[in-house]
């Protein structure tokens, strides 16, 4: 069954409703995030592609080891996109707001980008990762000057951005110049967090195409469900899968234009185009029933989540060699679980599975990671609660 699309507000694209968000690639060695698995990577994204998906996402530093130099990532989304399949797609990349010092770096950056990928235009064009720090450091070098210029001479079609700070200052930007599309971190689990619920009605009221990031929150919607939780979903929905849950509480909302799933292997693919045909083809794909059993799950997320890490990977690497977001992963699965077997089985894979040096106890505090988190986690602070929890008993 083909995939609903939905109308991304005043760009006129019509995107289907899942995405394909290309920063979690498959890898050909754990832990080197620029070792992609090149030939199943294009596999997957042209199976998507095949099969009714066309948004394509991806971003200068994905898939890198310096956040400030460009990642594989734009390069296989590049090749994948050859024999005719970028004609078939909305393609999407973005600005390194970060690395960006000048003008002429902007220019500079988007040809690259432009090289990397196999193309002329880009289509969606964001300003990536909008904070506090950077946006006035970037707004007094140009980008609006830079976004027209480039929109005029062909080499992007629509500006616009994506965002991880507080609403406050997402009212600001989308005050401040005519996007036309914005991307927000959007699940169950958040719609009180950063631009939240109130960002995606601000931006659809304006006529911007919003794309909702991190659906399932990096898997964290997946993996850390508690058994009794878990057994409470299946018997309102026995067909439903978790990440059925996730994004079938996304399309319920008509603001929501895109989901963007951060794929890493042909499984998540399948399940998603699954998940994608079927609620698209479902009159009443979430009832309030659903939402309901949702309520209750998101309840004992809230009062017992510890740390917000949707595994993204910026914090990295560590100059210390501490493995931030698996630490965050056990963490939180040792917090969410009052089965014993459960904090042994996360105590166990911390002790045996990690080396001192990936461990929280050699976090030195320095906080360079904590610049660099989206979520805005205090890591350091954190450090030492996982490692009393993680390495006892």
């Amino acid at each position: 069954m083909p995939l609903q699309k939905r109308k991304l507000g005043k760009t006129g694209l019509e995107a289907s409703m899942l995405g394909f968000g290309c920063m979690r690639l498959p890898l050909l060695e754990k832990d080197r995030p620029e070792k992609i698995d090149v030939p199943e990577a294009i596999r997957m994204i042209r199976k998507a592609v095949d099969a009714g998906v066309n948004y394509i996402d991806t971003a200068y530093p994905y898939h890198g080891s310096d956040r400030m130099k460009p990642g594989q990532s734009e390069t296989v989304v590049g090749q994948a996109l050859a024999d005719g399949y970028r004609d078939r797609v909305i393609l999407a990349t973005k600005l390194p707001t970060w690395a960006v010092e000048t003008r002429a770096d902007m220019d500079r950056i988007l040809d690259g980008q432009l090289r990397r990928l196999g193309t002329d235009r880009i289509d969606l064009y964001l300003a990536h990762n909008i904070v506090a720090p950077v946006w006035p450091k970037v707004k007094g070098l140009g980008i609006f000057d830079f976004f027209d210029a480039a929109r005029r001479d062909g080499r992007i079609r629509h500006p616009a951005f994506s965002f991880h700070d507080q609403y406050s200052l997402f009212r600001q930007v989308l005050d401040e110049y005519d996007w036309e599309m914005c991307q927000i971190q959007y699940n169950y689990l958040d719609t009180e967090y950063q631009a939240g619920r109130r960002g995606l009605e601000d931006a659809h009221r304006r006529g911007l195409g919003v794309v909702a990031m991190e659906p399932l929150r990096g898997g964290f919607l997946i993996n850390n469900i508690p058994p009794a939780s878990r057994a409470g979903l299946r018997e309102r929905r026995p067909d439903w899968s978790l990440a059925d849950w996730g994004f079938r509480w996304l399309w319920k909302q008509p603001e929501v234009g895109v989901a963007l799933s951060g794929m890493s292997a042909m499984a998540q693919v399948e399940e998603n185009l699954r998940i994608a045909a079927a609620a698209g083809a479902e009159a009443e794909a979430f009832t309030p029933e659903d939402q309901t059993a949702l309520d209750r799950v998101r309840a004992l997320f809230a009062e017992r989540l510890e740390a917000g890490c949707t595994a993204c990977g910026y914090c990295l690497p560590c100059p210390a060699g501490v493995a931030i977001p698996k630490i965050f992963s056990l963490y939180n699965e040792y917090c969410l679980s009052d089965a014993k077997e459960v904090k042994e089985r996360a105590r166990n894979f911390y002790g045996m599975t990690m080396t001192g040096e990936e461990k929280a106890e050699n976090c030195a505090a320095c906080r360079s990671c904590e610049d660099k988190c989206p979520q805005h986690i205090p890591i350091a602070a954190l450090m030492p609660k996982a490692a009393l929890a993680l390495a006892a008993g």
